[in-house]
């Protein structure tokens, strides 16, 4: 078992997308991420950050079973929330093989975003 964790500040990620703008937003997030993150209007910096954090989190759990770390990008993790709005991590590209579930948890408030990954 692994686990991995990571906090943002969400002022980060919004000047990074105003900056940027598409090629941020392409190059870190899915375009279902990206949909789902619009869809929250004014509260999308923090879904975008948040999902930033769970990216984070999720490379720092499984980091340890991948051959090189290098191999992993940012559109290789995707995440999606379930039909309650639990969010779960879809891999995209990468063997899963060395464990079988990931357990995520989200939270964010007006000025940070936080993930917590457990891998087995």
């Amino acid at each position: 078992m692994h686990c991995g964790t990571d906090i943002i500040e969400i002022e980060r990620i919004k000047q990074a997308i105003q900056e940027k703008g598409n090629q941020f937003l392409e190059k870190v997030y899915t375009q279902k991420e990206i949909e789902y993150c619009e869809s929250k209007k004014n509260q999308k910096y923090q879904h975008y950050a948040a999902r930033f954090a769970a990216k984070e989190a999720v490379f720092k759990a499984i980091s340890m079973n991948l051959q090189n770390k290098y191999s992993i990008s940012w559109k290789n993790i995707e995440v999606q929330n379930d039909e309650q709005g639990r969010p779960y991590i879809n891999f995209i590209d990468i063997d899963k093989s060395n464990f079988e579930n990931i357990d995520i948890s989200i939270s964010h408030c007006k000025s940070y975003a936080i993930a917590y990954v457990i891998a087995y």
